[in-house]
């Protein structure tokens, strides 16, 4: 699933390519994919121009000129690719935005959407997220602050949405490892210095990650050579068996709470 990186990736690349652009067509082969009849999501997002690109957490948020906004997640499997029909990838496209000559693919939507919903709306539906955690404002004493009566594992604590914005299983992984703490490790148990190396890890390996370009495998557009560059920098992460990139180590792989986790067990504690 795309998580903060990738989505932030998507973003910046998107708002280079659809800003102020017109979407003048529309189709939908899912209609699962979106939250209202197919007339009433043309009535409002047809001929409507792209004002911003914005993301929260792991959502991507596309505001209108009328004020509507179209959320979208791209959960397990989602991706998106922006082309000429000419260059349309052979797979099934779920959802259709058009600019003119140039298309917006949202493919592998089966348990991803792309949502309707007022500025109000959707103030409601991200109120419960949790802080952004490449936010300029995001120092090390809220992090503190947020951390003080956490009780749970590490690994459990990060994938919790309404503690932090946009980690998910794979960048979990890659925090801990950074910070050298064991993923079944209790919040509450952590010492000082373990603190600040969760913080300093989880900015580290977030806005690494971002400049590489996550790890989608598609790229969004003919030529881009930003999307996916992470993928072959990952740390730990889906790295079973393998050389341990700090200490040799072989690295290993447990199951927490129905994800597979990923670990050196010799230099995380």
């Amino acid at each position: 699933m795309p998580e903060l990186p990738e989505m932030e990736t998507y973003k910046l690349l998107l708002q280079q390519k659809i800003l102020d652009q017109t979407i003048t067509d529309i189709v939908i082969n899912r209609k699962k994919s979106i939250n209202v009849s197919l007339e009433y999501f043309k009535d409002h997002v047809l001929h409507q121009k792209i004002k911003n690109v914005e993301r929260r957490g792991k959502y991507l948020i596309f505001r209108l000129q009328n004020g509507s906004c179209l959320l979208l997640h791209l959960m397990l499997g989602g991706w998106m690719f922006y082309g000429q029909a000419d260059n349309k990838p052979n797979r099934t496209v779920q959802v259709q935005l058009s600019f003119g000559d140039h298309h917006l693919y949202f493919i592998g939507l089966r348990l991803g959407y792309l949502h309707l919903l007022s500025a109000e709306k959707l103030k409601e539906e991200i109120q419960d997220i949790g802080p952004e955690p490449i936010d300029k404002n995001f120092s090390l004493d809220v992090f503190l602050e947020i951390i003080k009566n956490r009780r749970g594992t590490m690994k459990t604590t990060l994938l919790n949405q309404r503690f932090l914005a946009g980690i998910g299983n794979r960048y979990s992984d890659e925090i801990l490892w950074n910070a050298q703490l064991l993923p079944e490790r209790k919040m509450n148990g952590l010492k000082e210095g373990d603190k600040v190396r969760l913080y300093e890890s989880i900015k580290f390996i977030l806005e690494q990650a971002i400049q590489s370009g996550g790890y989608m495998d598609e790229p969004l557009f003919q030529g881009d050579s930003q999307t996916g560059g992470y993928k072959n920098k990952m740390y730990v992460h889906d790295q079973e068996r393998k050389p341990c990139k700090r200490c040799r180590s072989p690295i290993l792989k447990v199951e927490i709470s129905a994800r597979n986790t990923f670990y050196c067990g010799n230099c995380q504690h």
